[in-house]
């Protein structure tokens, strides 16, 4: 709980850094949650009696670090899950993707399916029985010629199992230490950063920015000199 990084609150909500290799919530293999270390803190912090309350409304995969807003009440979680599922709750992420991507800006449409057992997704025909669509914008911000890797902003329009992973590995761009989909930077922590979430106070109505850069340091050094290209 020392470790946690409080970028936003008030009364309704919590906006924090995601811990990289730390779930969103609590699952199978019993470790430390960030839901669990944010309760923690507000039953600690306000002395409250009892089992606090705490809406998870979006996720990150446990690999993955970047922002993240939780709920302090049931009604600011209703709101903000439905600005999920209409989609104006806005993320964008950056990714150090293997090679160079040929344009340097677009559009991804693709259809992914998830085997459930593995907990991998793949590409598929979009007749493939449960198939679903995803859908992703990118722009490159910096290619570096010598160790041959591409920093890449990417703003999603879906939120599918593994998206961002799924669709560059698709595209032999994979990210830069995906121990599941990459094919470079084995051992090393993936390169995908939620650096800004977007969303309408679900009580004030305010649009809300949260912008939070990843250290500069181990991959992520690539991106020295480029925060102004960054946002």
């Amino acid at each position: 709980m020392e470790n946690l990084n409080i970028i936003f609150e008030d009364n309704h909500v919590i906006v924090v850094e995601k811990i990289v290799n730390i779930p969103s919530q609590g699952d199978k293999t019993g470790d430390e949650d960030m839901l669990s270390i944010i309760k923690k803190y507000i039953k600690e912090k306000y002395n409250k009696p009892g089992d606090v309350y705490l809406g998870l409304v979006h996720r990150l995969d446990r690999p993955v670090g970047g922002v993240m807003v939780f709920a302090k009440t049931s009604k600011s979680a209703s709101r903000l899950s439905e600005q999920v599922r209409n989609k104006t709750m806005k993320k964008k992420y950056l990714v150090i993707a293997d090679g160079k991507i040929e344009q340097a800006k677009g559009e991804w449409e693709d259809y992914l399916i998830k085997n459930e057992r593995t907990n991998i997704s793949k590409v598929v025909n979009k007749n493939i029985k449960n198939a679903k669509l995803a859908k992703l914008d990118y722009e490159i911000i910096k290619y570096d010629e010598i160790i041959d890797l591409s920093v890449v902003k990417v703003n999603l329009h879906t939120g599918r199992h593994h998206q961002i992973r799924v669709q560059f590995s698709s595209r032999g761009h994979s990210i830069y230490g995906d121990q599941k989909y990459g094919t470079r930077g084995k051992g090393k922590q993936i390169c995908l950063w939620e650096y800004e979430l977007r969303f309408i106070h679900p009580i004030t109505k305010q649009e809300m920015v949260f912008r939070l850069f990843p250290k500069k340091e181990g991959s992520w050094k690539i991106l020295e000199g480029i925060d102004e290209k960054i946002v």
